[in-house]
């Protein structure tokens, strides 16, 4: 058996690969035409919205048209992952490993918030889409110059995404307007300040008793985001040092 054939049909469509077609008409429409309807269901109404009949009816297709394209529900969140996030962005190669890594969990960030659902996609296996690929292949670039290994870049890399994921994951059903948002949090810090008293709760309340940060005052969430990748990056930069001194 040719190894293309052992690939899951719906990889073999999204990398272009022509496997054994199927008995039946030829099919009235690409897999990227399902991609578009899913991803819409989802941006509406969140991951629950999207079944295959409702992608079927968004098409104006039976439910039964679909599986000429995906085998199973699983596939199909594949293919939205795929067009979703779409291809990575082109890092800079004036920028240091740092800037460049930095551009990449932006992107990545960015792209959780513009379909949050995706954080809802349970993770089964490693990604094997062209895009995802894509995206694997641009984090480990963003470490070119760097003496890690190529496992040490690639558990860097991983790492990154574990945090943007983490923080994305945080704040996916948080408030974005921003009246809300100030009210909320002043709320919160009035009904927090009322349970956590220093007596019980002395690490909770030395926080309320700070100020927050210039930095923290315009925007929170970026501050906190840029904060925590800091953190992330420096624990990685240390490991670059001690590689450099070996």
């Amino acid at each position: 058996m040719d190894h293309m054939e052992e690939l899951p049909r719906v990889l073999q469509q999204l990398w272009g690969i022509e496997g054994r077609s199927r008995p039946g008409p030829k099919p009235a429409f690409h897999i990227s035409d399902i991609a578009r309807a899913a991803i819409k269901l989802a941006d509406a109404g969140g991951l629950a919205a999207v079944s295959m009949s409702k992608v079927a009816a968004e098409l104006g297709f039976t439910t039964m048209s679909l599986y000429r394209y995906v085998d199973a529900k699983d596939d199909l969140y594949v293919v939205m992952l795929e067009h979703a996030f779409a291809e990575p962005p082109v890092l800079d190669p004036e920028l240091d490993w740092r800037g460049r890594i930095t551009a990449w969990a932006e992107a990545f960030r960015d792209g959780l918030r513009r379909h949050p659902w995706i954080l809802q996609i349970p993770i089964q296996e490693p990604p094997l889409s062209p895009n995802q690929l894509a995206w694997m292949e641009s984090g480990l670039d963003a470490f070119d110059g760097t003496p890690l290994t190529p496992q040490d870049r690639l558990s860097a890399m991983l790492l990154v995404n574990i945090y943007v994921r983490g923080t994305a994951q945080l704040t996916a059903n948080m408030l974005t307007e921003p009246d809300e948002v100030r009210e909320a949090d002043r709320l919160y810090t009035e009904r927090l300040t009322m349970l956590a008293t220093p007596d019980r709760f002395p690490g909770i309340a030395a926080t309320l008793e700070q100020p927050l940060d210039e930095g923290y005052a315009g925007d929170f969430d970026a501050a906190e985001f840029g904060f925590g990748l800091t953190t992330v990056l420096d624990g990685i930069a240390t490991r670059i040092t001690r590689a450099r001194t070996r």
